[in-house]
């Protein structure tokens, strides 16, 4: 068995746009692209999870292209990858007859640097009879003005009116990738655990998996859930280990930001002395604040909580 076909959210990744989750003009859209028979520079944004670079898979997929994925994370951070892989398949003629043009995803484009972006800059206009390229990234103020004038920007937030309706269909697709795995689950469960990730798709169906190993979704998981890594975290912030509160930091990104300052928020009676309680309040009420135009939520976070380890007193 691959890595592909073990870990769901591959296994049941839509490969069509009308599988996909998507508000009905996100959708529509998307869908336009199709009819044309291509598709121009994409820029797709929003938070994590929410199925950015499964759309931008599925439009190359229908349209038949020829593509490559590069990770922004990783590959995305060496010149060299754009000067060399990027530009060996851009510059190439595609083998596919059904489509008419080749197609780079950079995921995670917000990750790359300056310099990578300049470079995508440059390809993009050097390669534009041959080649299109597609940008995914949770912040979008992180990638350079000359891309975003160069990309079609399609915002992936759901509209409050469309929130439960599109939680309802993930709902669906969550009971049928259960019934799948042979996998017993209480439906009065699936609905909370949607909420406590809503709109993060991935994230959801990772948790699902990683606790139906025990062969069955029950009430055990929302307990589970709500004490994720949060324990990890208080004892790194008692004992004053900046290194492993960072790595926390970065590992539970996908996360809102709001959501992760409540729970912090909700567990302080449980891991600070009475005392020092109101001065994390302030913190949290600060930063929680500040994440709404911050340019770096990951900055943002680890600055709230470094200053949470230095001024408070943890039991």
């Amino acid at each position: 068995m691959s890595r592909n076909e073990f870990l769901w959210v591959e296994k049941y990744r839509p490969k069509k746009i009308d599988e996909c989750i998507l508000p009905e003009t996100t959708k529509n859209t998307f869908n336009e692209f199709l009819n044309s028979g291509q598709i121009p520079n994409l820029l797709l944004f929003g938070t994590a999870g929410i199925g950015k670079t499964t759309v931008a898979k599925a439009l190359c997929e229908q349209l038949g292209a020829d593509y490559i994925v590069i990770n922004g994370s990783d590959e995305g951070r060496a010149i060299d990858t754009i000067r060399n892989k990027v530009k060996d398949f851009a510059s190439t003629l595609s083998l596919s007859s059904d489509s008419k043009h080749k197609v780079v995803i950079v995921d995670e484009a917000d990750n790359t640097t300056s310099d990578v972006q300049l470079a995508l800059r440059a390809n993009i206009e050097a390669f534009y009879g041959n080649c299109r390229f597609i940008f995914t990234c949770n912040y979008k103020n992180k990638l350079i003005e000359p891309l975003h004038s160069r990309c079609a920007v399609v915002d992936f937030s759901i509209p409050g009116k469309e929130k439960k309706l599109l939680a309802g269909t993930f709902f669906d697709r969550l009971r049928f990738i259960l019934e799948e795995e042979g996998v017993q689950y209480d439906p009065k469960v699936l609905p909370q655990i949607i909420l406590k990730f809503f709109p993060d798709w991935r994230r959801t169906l990772n948790e699902c998996q990683r606790y139906a190993v025990g062969g069955v979704i029950d009430s055990g998981i929302l307990s589970s859930l709500s004490d994720v890594r949060f324990n990890e975290l208080t004892q790194a912030l008692k004992t004053k280990q900046y290194t492993t509160v960072k790595k926390w930091v970065s590992s539970n990104l996908d996360n809102e930001p709001s959501h992760i300052f409540r729970s912090i928020y909700d567990n302080l009676y449980q891991c600070l002395e009475p005392r020092t309680i109101p001065q994390a309040v302030l913190i949290i009420g600060k930063y929680q604040y500040q994440s709404a135009f911050v340019a770096d939520q990951e900055i943002n976070l680890l600055a709230a909580l470094t200053e949470m380890m230095v001024e408070c007193e943890f039991k």
